[in-house]
């Protein structure tokens, strides 16, 4: 079932409450899917910083002197911020691809969540207001974000089983119903080059979306190209360094709503997810149409 929410902040006063609200809209679709939740959070001036989120069953021991040999290993300074299971490395942008394989070598046990200027991706197995509260989201400003509550239907409960998932640089998505051919996208994919963390049909519809970026085309595109290509049934919720997308399959059988203001534009897998925003009660509210791309870009 899932439930999945996003939020595009298109007036800056109203970023600093972005991670509360996400909260909020999250965790009104606990019921949804109470096995597991994630939000991505984008924010923040890069001004030639990269962010690196990573994961790991025992931060004690795996976080311990991280930033320092990271930095060692790349000859540069790093930084971290440890949230409980999760901590985001601070690295010069240009040595992202870089950091990510050291962090490998370093310490094979850690995961890589997503990466990128602008990101931070959090999740976890749990209920979804014990997840935003293990990682102190409501405190979080920024200028758009996604989240997921999982029902898992075809893979594992599992941290890297949950969403969001993020395939490229400041890209992730999240998901709500089942692919039909993703084995056979996962093979072809492999075959040009992508690693996958995972069963899930979801990491294959965000690293299909990250390979035909990587190809040339834009996220609109990706996502027009995703109707032909993928078989099933699902929504997807999209976010990238400056933008939000959304997309449903041609049959749009699971349920989804936005709303628009002056201030925002939001998505929910029910209008509960979006009765509590400020100013819901004057926004344009719509159900997406199938087969349609919804895209905005700061």
């Amino acid at each position: 079932m899932c439930g999945i929410v996003g939020l595009f902040i298109k007036d800056k006063a109203l970023e600093p409450q972005l991670g509360a609200l996400l909260s909020e809209m999250l965790i009104t679709m606990t019921d949804r899917g109470p096995d597991s939740a994630g939000i991505a959070i984008y924010g923040g001036d890069a001004k030639g910083h990269g962010k690196i989120t990573v994961q790991s069953p025992n931060p004690d021991v795996d976080f311990k002197g991280l930033d320092t040999d990271l930095g060692a290993k790349l000859g540069t300074k790093v930084s971290a911020i440890v949230k409980s299971t999760h901590a985001v490395l601070d690295v010069p942008a240009e040595k992202l691809e870089e950091a990510r394989a050291a962090i490998a070598e370093l310490r094979p046990d850690v995961r890589v969540m997503g990466s990128g200027e602008a990101i931070e991706i959090y999740k976890e197995v749990g209920l979804p207001e014990d997840v935003v509260k293990r990682f102190d989201i409501a405190k979080m400003s920024g200028s758009h974000g996604i989240g997921h509550t999982r029902m898992a239907t075809e893979s594992a409960v599992t941290t890297l089983g949950a969403h969001p998932f993020s395939t490229g640089p400041d890209q992730c998505l999240v998901h709500n119903g089942s692919l039909s051919n993703h084995n056979n996208l996962r093979r072809e994919m492999k075959r040009d080059g992508m690693k996958f963390e995972t069963e899930n049909d979801t990491e294959v519809a965000a690293a299909y979306l990250s390979s035909k970026i990587a190809h040339g085309e834009n996220l609109g595109q990706a996502l027009e190209s995703s109707l032909n290509d993928l078989d099933g049934f699902f929504t997807f919720v999209v976010g990238t360094k400056d933008g939000f997308g959304v997309v449903r399959d041609p049959i749009a059988c699971k349920p989804a709503v936005m709303a628009e203001t002056d201030q925002y534009v939001a998505f929910g897998s029910e209008y509960r997810a979006l009765a509590n925003l400020p100013g819901i009660e004057t926004a344009r509210v719509w159900e997406p149409e199938p087969s349609t791309v919804y895209f905005w870009e700061h």
